[in-house]
């Protein structure tokens, strides 16, 4: 690793001095854009729409509109701005680590003591570790002020910037204002959901399916070049891989779910059928299993048997 910003951690008296590196990297594939008719390389060209002309990166400045008036800052008149010349990363609160909102977490980087003997790195280390609280830090970075959270992982201390409040946006969906009612048999149902998948955590055992199939696609088309069969290749044709994960992806895979629906639902009951009648008739009951044979009719006065 390269690191990418030298500075020191001040920690009241005590002075870190730390190197900082990018703890994280992206795996995906890089993929640019060519033409689809020749396989030309697509480029992009910094051109002035007031001149017409490819401008040099070197000689574009930054600036900033407002109300029809345009200010332009140029690269010294940026860097002369204090808080950027600053290469300390302050600590200001130590805080219990469940007050953190985990949304405001935006990127980590590791640190190493920069110093002959690392002392004053391991005392902080042990500071936080004993009280079980993570630092609250400012520092400026990449033009930018920042808030960042100091914490451990494997005895390493990590720095991890975090988001100012103005920008995470608040959540507010009129359909979640309404009164749900939920029963008891459906909460039921649900924590036996959760607990048939339940587990612990296991980062490697999860794989980004997208890149590998990627992969897999361009060594195929490498060796197949313009005859490549992408159902022959995947085994599915197009997109139809994509749905039935998305389909079948949420289900648990026992029957865990099913048995709990059987205990939680209460019991169908079956509706009594029911019998049209013609107006005049009389409705007749349920048949009497236990009744014997019908009694015989008696005839009425006046008439003949």
């Amino acid at each position: 690793m390269r690191a990418i910003w030298k500075g020191a951690i001040a920690f009241g008296l005590v002075n870190v001095p730390v190197k900082v590196y990018s703890a994280t990297e992206d795996h995906d594939i890089s993929l640019h854009q060519v033409h689809n008719a020749d396989g030309g390389r697509i480029r992009y060209q910094r051109r002035c729409e007031v001149c017409g002309e490819v401008v040099d990166y070197s000689d574009i400045e930054k600036a900033f509109e407002e109300d029809g008036r345009t200010v332009v800052l140029s690269k010294d008149e940026l860097k002369s701005i204090p808080a950027e010349n600053s290469h300390e990363i302050e600590v200001v609160q130590f805080v219990p680590s469940e007050q953190l909102e985990p949304m405001m977490f935006e990127k980590s980087y590791y640190l190493e003591p920069d110093s002959k003997s690392p002392k004053a790195y391991v005392l902080l280390r042990r500071a936080l570790e004993d009280t079980d609280r993570v630092a609250i830090v400012q520092f400026a970075l990449r033009e930018k002020t920042r808030l960042g959270a100091l914490r451990i992982k494997d005895d390493v201390l990590v720095l991890q910037s975090l988001l100012w409040p103005d920008e995470v946006r608040q959540a507010s969906f009129p359909s979640l204002e309404a009164d749900i009612r939920i029963s008891a048999q459906e909460r039921d149902m649900s924590a036996a959901l959760v607990e048939s998948m339940a587990a612990d955590f296991e980062p490697g055992s999860f794989t980004d399916e997208y890149q590998v199939q990627l992969r897999q696609l361009i060594e195929a088309k490498l060796e197949q070049g313009e005859s490549l069969d992408t159902e022959e290749t995947f085994g599915v044709e197009a997109g139809e891989g994509a749905r039935a994960r998305s389909s079948t992806s949420w289900r648990p895979s026992n029957a865990a779910w099913t048995e709990s629906a059987a205990v939680a639902r209460p019991p169908r009951l079956m509706a009594r059928p029911t019998t049209r009648r013609t107006p005049g008739t009389k409705r007749l009951g349920p048949p009497n299993r236990h009744a014997g044979p019908p009694a015989p009719r008696r005839p009425r006065p006046g008439r003949r048997p």
